[in-house]
């Protein structure tokens, strides 16, 4: 039987690239994100591409929505054996500059960090225990080199990988693996930040199963 992948955060940089390096390794993939018609978009691509893969809309900013897309999911596509979170308003707080806030800066927050939480949370069951699980999580550079410029983000990833270092040792009592890859670059920036190439980092922490992260 296949191996299911649920990607929540599904989109044509990282998160498609995520899906395609575990579909090629013949797991079954389920793109996630609030977007129907963009997730019916990312589900036709790569279908012709001879990949076995299915939609579910989820918003991770909502976690009482999310986490119940994710239980609907569950239910449609059994439990799967890795989660992969892809989640982050990459937007520079210059292009919010008049009407950057308290309020848009909790907006960021939930959907960056809140959402990780919310799909660990759902996936320490024991069928995925006994799965023996994977949660991956992309991290950033700014949760090392945090940048005033990209402030609320350079908070949100720090969170999100304390919360990743905080947790990993508890996971891993339960037969549960968590980490993630810090990804000091603009994806598609450059040859080295292309997303195939972190995609196989991803795969590669999922094989090994031992780091916590990988800063790269």
């Amino acid at each position: 039987m296949k191996k299911t992948l649920f990607v929540v955060g599904a989109g044509k940089g990282l998160g498609n690239a995520v899906a395609r390096m575990f579909a090629e390794h013949d797991f079954r993939v389920v793109l996630m994100c609030r977007n129907a018609e963009r997730l019916t978009e990312y589900r036709n691509a790569l279908r012709a591409q001879g990949m076995d893969v299915e939609t579910q809309v989820a918003d991770a900013a909502d976690q009482s929505a999310l986490a119940a897309s994710l239980r609907e999911a569950v239910q449609r596509y059994g439990v799967p054996d890795v989660l992969f979170y892809n989640v982050g308003t990459t937007t520079a707080d210059a292009d919010l500059a008049e009407n950057m806030n308290a309020e848009i800066m909790r907006q960021r927050y939930a959907g960056d960090v809140l959402g990780a939480y919310t799909c660990i949370q759902e996936m320490n069951c024991e069928a995925f225990r006994q799965k023996q699980g994977a949660v991956l999580i992309t991290g950033g550079g700014l949760s090392l080199y945090p940048s005033a410029d990209y402030l609320p983000l350079s908070m949100d990833k720090a969170a999100l990988r304390a919360m990743v270092l905080a947790l990993h040792p508890v996971l891993k009592e339960q037969g549960i693996y968590l980490g993630s890859v810090q990804v000091c670059g603009l994806i598609g920036g450059s040859e080295k930040y292309m997303p195939d190439n972190i995609a196989e980092l991803f795969w590669n922490l999922y094989q090994g199963r031992s780091e916590i992260e990988i800063v790269y």
